[in-house]
């Protein structure tokens, strides 16, 4: 006889901003079935993704890692023999132990990111940093350069309850494709346009599923945001748009601005974008006239060497035109800010070994191949102990990459669910539980909920979570820290209390808490989070942390006030396009393409070319092209894609390596220099040569 199917609570744990709210079907103690969106959270509304709705694919994968594994072939060569937790641990200890005597505790750099979002399970490893001694790591792979520039102008990481988005008339969806990223983006903003008549603006690179849903797309070239945001405010003080009265109350210096946005004309800015003139005037009128203006800023535009620039920028323009005064008006990015957690025992930053030197995560390649830029007087890193990230697919710069993981010095465990390329380079590889197998804490990036993601099911035998071998790390290396002691549970419920929210048991009997602030909090109406509570349009770059990350001159040499900062890495004779890596549907960064219906999907890597540049090159539908720089080369296949600017190429995913016909992937392709002011990953910021091969 069947079991009965139940229903469980929990949260999606990708490197999503929606954190979406789950009810999971459990089939068995071992086994789910569907997963879906939970109807009862006022932001997930009942929609999920469908990559994260078809979990059981990845939950119940026959090629899950479910036993320690040590190297037993060449180093990169993915032969290894089955070993048991307590050897693969004892070597790992004893390796990092010897690294500490021979170079110092800083040649070990624990390394990870956002395979989860979970506080408990994604941040545990700096509480190992800290009490080590361990080098600390800067997280640029993502947010940085956006926190930046939104910060900049607010002063605050957080905006208005993205919920408003259904009672805009107009939502701008500024640099982020959600149909692929953050479906609930779109739950929203059509709502708004279903029940109010919303116009719906969409500003990207390309014709993607967000632009094709869209009442108006703006298809601009790489790079060029600011300067469309310059025109835009350009015409609402020529046109009479600018919120002058709300300046005057809200702003720092309302006067510069227009007087620097003078030479900042629609001609001006369209010679940059490439944009028709008659297309910035229309979308200039349509938000100077419509006070209900939402700005959904992302991450995409922001991942080049002016992404700060151009978030600030953009997030300027409801501030010229006082579009926060109004309910479905303003902007939003992040909500960071409202959760004020107390981070202390989740990372031990309590620990006296706290303040070792710190490193860039972007910066893999070269810091692997010892690059003094990036190590300054401190010793070689000699040992990497990584969880949740997949660098070896992800960092920019893949041939350095891959040339210091191959360094025969260098001593590399990893702690995974699948047996990734970066896995293949390990000396040690554990296996990891899913989200499903343990429980974490969450908060919304896109919205304002803190949810739990308690344990549903149990985790194959031989996985083990991060929590857990964080902890079992610790007493072989003799890492001393009360966190080191406690349950995930205990940790997340003195985490709560400490950060002034309801614990453990509370917040396990609501399944998430709502803190959005109110309105007028959201709304900046009591001033913004600048200490004189003005927006500022003139911002203080020098005050982005941490410092000395920034490329050469930053952030000195950063624009005053809102521009086009022309830091791009530009178009040449010998590499005449430009770039970008966006998102693809079916994946999530490198997870989900193991999955065998995402991989069905998205079918194959491809690069995007209009139509014009493909019959100049002799390219046609389908066709294999190279696509090189002083970085290396990749060969793919080529789809003619509609509504490309000339000298433009799109390469959707984080495919593996191995997918392209050469073995190498996209990042290959990327630099690994910082971004401003204080570094970040350039993904969608580089110069290519394309050849038919």
């Amino acid at each position: 006889m069947n079991a009965p199917v139940t229903t469980a609570y929990s949260a999606c744990p990708h490197d999503c901003p929606s954190t979406c709210a789950l009810e999971v079907e459990v089939l068995s103690p071992t086994h789910i079935g569907r997963v879906r969106g939970s109807k009862d959270n006022t932001y997930t509304d009942g929609v999920i993704c469908a990559k994260v709705a078809r979990y059981a694919e990845r939950v119940h994968h026959p090629d899950r890692l479910t036993k320690p594994m040590i190297r037993s072939g060449p180093k990169g060569s993915g032969q290894f023999r089955e070993a048991s937790w307590d050897e693969a641990m004892e070597l790992t200890a004893s390796k990092l132990l010897e690294i500490e005597a021979e170079h110092g505790p800083e040649a070990v750099w624990p390394y990870f990111y956002a395979g989860t979002m979970g506080l408990v399970m994604r941040d545990g490893i700096n509480r190992l940093r800290h009490a080590k001694g361990y080098s600390r790591m800067h997280g640029t792979f993502c947010t940085s350069m956006a926190f930046a520039g939104y910060i900049a102008g607010t002063g605050k990481l957080a905006g208005v309850d993205p919920r408003e988005m259904a009672k805009s008339d107009c939502v701008v969806i500024w640099g982020t494709n959600p149909v692929n990223t953050q479906v609930n983006v779109m739950t929203h903003a059509i709502k708004a346009r279903k029940e109010r008549g919303a116009k719906i603006v969409a500003i990207d690179v390309y014709r993607n599923g967000t632009v094709e849903q869209a009442d108006m797309g703006i298809i601009l070239k790489p790079g060029t945001d600011g300067a469309l945001a310059c025109a835009v405010m350009h015409i609402a003080f020529r046109d009479g748009y600018a919120d002058r009265e709300y300046m005057a109350r809200f702003a720092d210096d309302p006067a510069g601005l227009e007087a620097h946005l003078k030479t900042r004309t629609p001609e001006w800015a369209a010679e940059i974008t490439g944009l028709p003139v008659e297309e910035i005037e229309a979308f200039a009128k349509l938000v100077g006239t419509t006070p209900r203006t939402f700005f959904r800023l992302g991450y995409g535009f922001t991942r080049g060497r002016n992404g700060s620039v151009n978030m600030h920028a953009a997030l300027s323009i409801p501030a010229v035109l006082g579009s926060w005064q109004h309910e479905g008006g303003g902007a939003f990015h992040n909500n960071g800010a409202i959760y004020h957690w107390d981070r202390s025992l989740i990372e031990g930053l309590d620990a006296p070994k706290r303040n070792s030197r710190i490193l860039d995560q972007s910066r893999l390649g070269p810091i692997l191949n010892g690059d003094r830029r990036d190590l300054g007087d401190g010793p070689p890193v000699m040992g990497l102990f990584m969880q949740n990230t997949n660098p070896a697919m992800v960092a920019p710069d893949l041939n350095q990459v891959h040339k210091g993981l191959m360094r025969e010095d260098l001593f590399t465990c990893v702690h995974e669910q699948f047996m990734t390329e970066t896995a293949q380079f390990a000396d040690v590889v554990l296996p990891a539980t899913m989200f499903l197998e343990h429980t974490d804490l969450y908060q919304g990036g896109g919205h304002q909920h803190i949810l739990l993601g308690p344990k549903i099911i149990d985790a194959p035998e031989g996985c083990r979570s991060n929590h857990d071998v964080i902890v079992e790390l610790a007493e072989r290396l003799g890492a001393e820290h009360r966190g080191f002691q406690m349950t995930p549970e205990e940790i997340i419920d003195w985490t709560l209390t400490n950060s002034g929210w309801p614990g453990y048991e509370e917040l396990k009997a609501q399944r998430w808490i709502d803190v959005q602030p109110d309105f007028e909090t959201s709304h900046f109406l009591n001033g913004f989070g600048n200490p004189d509570g003005k927006f500022r349009f003139s911002p203080n770059w020098g005050e982005a942390a941490p410092q000395g990350f920034g490329p050469e001159g930053a952030p000195g040499s950063m624009p005053a006030f809102p521009d086009y900062w022309a830091r791009e890495d530009k178009a040449t004779d010998e590499r005449p396009f430009r770039m970008t890596t966006s998102p693809a549907r079916n994946f999530l960064n490198s997870s989900f393409t193991e999955t065998p219906t995402s991989k069905k999907r998205e079918a194959r890597p491809t690069m995007k070319i209009g139509q014009a540049d493909a019959d100049r090159l002799n390219i046609t539908d389908g066709s294999l092209v190279r696509l090189s720089n002083e970085r290396g080369s990749v060969r793919l296949h080529a789809e003619i894609e509609e509504g490309l600017r000339g000298g433009v190429v799109v390469v959707e995913s984080v495919w593996p390596n191995a997918a392209f016909v050469d073995g190498m992937g996209i990042n290959t392709l990327t630099s690994a220099e910082p971004g401003a002011p204080v570094g970040g990953g350039l993904f969608h910021d580089t110069a290519v040569n394309v050849e038919a091969a």
